[in-house]
């Protein structure tokens, strides 16, 4: 167990925080912090970083409304880095993306960032922005403007087309008709206000 006392700050009082999606596993941004602003993520439950810019602390959201909820903050093994876990309210970086990390470098491969975790936390963030927007053409919206009535009939029907691509044997129909199911499950999920949070604390629960 670290304490805050015991973690090295450099020359200038700072230690690199790495921002980490606790639901994916995704890395958001990497900001600092000095012992003012842990204290005070400690406090209210959110990041609050130090700006080396503005040479102040920067409470994350609290111009934009996409605040970090900290789900936990873990030291290096030097103490002289943390990651801090977060469930994020909306994009982490300034430009709008959910990650400041979507520049691929040249002559490297671009990394996958096609893990099941990020995919369906990127969809269920679609559906709810669907959900408030309702832009014209959009599939979505068409869905949320019948009614979970409709939206579960999709569901049943997304489900007795991925049993019959299954029984078939057809491999690929299978995946296909399985993304199907798990879009429309979303939807419905998001009609009634149900989160993934939700879901993956009931499977958690259930491993006990």
């Amino acid at each position: 167990m670290t304490r805050i006392d015991d973690l090295q700050w450099d020359t200038s009082g700072l230690i690199p925080a790495v921002v980490q999606d606790a639901n994916t596993g995704e890395i958001l941004t990497l900001a600092y912090m000095n012992r003012e602003s842990l204290i005070r993520t400690l406090e209210l439950g959110e990041t609050v970083f130090y700006s080396r810019t503005r040479n102040a602390l920067w409470h994350k959201g609290e111009t934009s409304g996409h605040y970090q909820k900290v789900m936990g903050l873990m030291a290096d093994c030097d103490r002289d880095a943390v990651v801090v876990q977060v469930q994020p309210l909306g994009p982490a970086c300034h430009t709008g993306a959910r990650t400041c990390f979507f520049e691929h470098v040249d002559g490297f491969k671009p990394s996958n960032r096609g893990g099941i975790g990020f995919i369906l936390k990127e969809l269920e963030a679609l559906i709810r922005e669907r959900k408030t927007t309702r832009p014209t053409g959009s599939y979505t919206t068409s869905l949320f403007e019948g009614g979970l009535k409709r939206i579960l009939q999709k569901v049943g029907e997304e489900a007795t087309e991925t049993i019959v691509a299954a029984m078939s044997g057809d491999r690929q129909e299978t995946i296909r008709e399985s993304a199907d199911l798990i879009y429309h499950l979303l939807v419905g999920l998001q009609e009634m206000g149900i989160s993934l949070e939700e879901i993956a604390a009931e499977l958690q629960s259930r491993r006990r």
